[in-house]
C-alpha cells in the first residue's frame, strides 16, 4: 500500500508516492501556473496519481492558509491566485477515488519532522518555518493540535508590533508581515529605496552592511518575541525551524533564539534544532496526514 503526499506552494506544484517504510518512490513537480485556476493546475497532478502502478491508500495534501481543513477547503491564501474558496478536498476525492485530507503547509511540516525529522523522540514540539512566509504548527504526541477552526498555532497572524504593513489575510504588524521573507522585502525597501528580496537583504547583512544589520537584528528582535509569545501558551519540548530563510541563515536563527532567551519565562528549557527534511518536509508530513 502507498501514500500520497501532495505539495500546494504559490511557485510549484509538487506531489511525491511513498511506500509503507514512508521512502519515496516517485516524484511529481511543476510550475503553479498563475493564468490557470485550480482545477487546470492540478490536471497533470492528477493524471500521476491516477496513472501509478500501485495501490494508493491515502491522499495528504498540505497548502498556504487561510484554509478550513474540517471541510477541506482552501479560502484566501495570498500567494495562491486564483484559488480562492477552492474545495480541493472534494476535487482529489472526486478525481481519484481516494480518501484524503488536507491541512496548512507548516502543519504538515512540522508533522512530518515531528514524527519522522528534527523532533522525533519528544513529546511535545512546536515547529516554525521561517520562509516566504513566517508560520508555526503544534504536535504532540505525534498528533497535529488543530484548534476548533484549524487555527491552533498559527503565528503568522500574531500581532507583535503596531507596524502597518499589511497584505491579504493577514494582521497588520504580525509576525508574517515583520519576519517573512515577503514582508521583510517590502520593509527593506522602503529603509534602501530601492526594490530588495530577502536573499539580497541577507546577502547585505552578511556584508556588515549598517542598513541590513539595524533591520536583521530589530527582525530578530521581533521573532524572539514571537517565541515567547509561543512558549508562554505551548511550553513546548523543542522547537524545530525549517524553511529556506532558516535553511540559508542558520545564524539568523541561532541569533533569534537567542535574543528570545531574555523574554522566556525559564530560558534554561528554551531548546531548538534545525529541521531534518529541508523542502521535503512538507510532502512527508502531509502524506502522514
Amino acid at each position: 500500500m502507498y501514500r500520497v503526499g501532495i505539495d500546494i506552494g504559490g511557485t510549484n506544484l509538487r506531489c511525491a508516492i511513498f511506500n509503507e517504510k514512508m521512502e519515496m518512490v516517485k516524484h511529481y513537480k511543476t510550475p503553479n501556473d498563475k493564468t490557470k485556476n485550480a482545477q487546470d493546475n492540478l490536471k497533470e497532478m492528477i493524471e500521476f496519481i491516477n496513472t501509478f502502478d500501485g495501490k494508493i491508500e491515502s491522499i495528504g495534501i498540505g497548502c498556504p492558509g487561510p484554509l478550513d481543513a474540517h471541510k477541506g477547503i482552501i479560502l484566501n491564501p495570498p500567494n495562491l491566485l486564483g484559488w480562492d474558496n477552492f474545495p480541493i478536498v472534494e476535487f482529489f476525492i472526486k478525481e481519484t477515488g481516494i480518501p484524503t485530507k488536507m491541512s496548512n503547509d507548516a502543519n504538515v511540516a512540522g508533522l512530518g519532522e515531528a514524527i519522522l525529522g528534527a523532533g522525533r523522540g519528544y513529546e511535545s514540539v512546536y515547529y516554525i518555518t521561517m520562509s516566504t512566509g513566517f508560520g508555526g504548527a503544534y504536535i504532540f504526541r505525534n498528533e497535529l493540535i488543530n484548534g476548533v477552526s484549524t487555527c491552533a498555532g498559527e503565528i503568522y497572524n500574531m500581532i507583535v508590533n503596531e507596524d502597518h504593513h499589511q497584505h491579504k489575510g493577514t494582521n497588520a504588524g504580525s509576525l508574517n508581515e515583520q519576519c517573512g521573507g515577503y514582508g521583510l522585502s517590502i520593509i527593506a525597501e522602503e529603509i534602501f529605496h530601492q526594490p530588495m528580496s530577502a536573499k539580497q537583504l541577507f546577502d547585505l547583512y552578511h556584508q556588515g552592511d549598517e542598513k541590513a544589520v539595524a533591520l536583521i537584528e530589530k527582525t530578530a528582535d521581533i521573532a524572539a518575541k514571537g517565541i515567547a509569545n509561543v512558549g508562554c501558551v505551548i511550553d513546548p519540548e523543542v522547537y524545530v525551524v525549517g524553511g529556506s530563510i532558516a535553511n540559508f541563515n542558520p545564524d539568523f536563527v541561532a541569533l533569534v533564539f537567542e535574543k528570545a532567551k531574555k523574554y522566556y519565562i525559564k530560558p534554561e528549557f528554551l531548546s531548538y534544532k534545525m529541521a531534518h527534511f529541508s523542502d521535503d518536509a512538507g510532502l512527508i508530513g502531509a502524506a502522514l496526514l
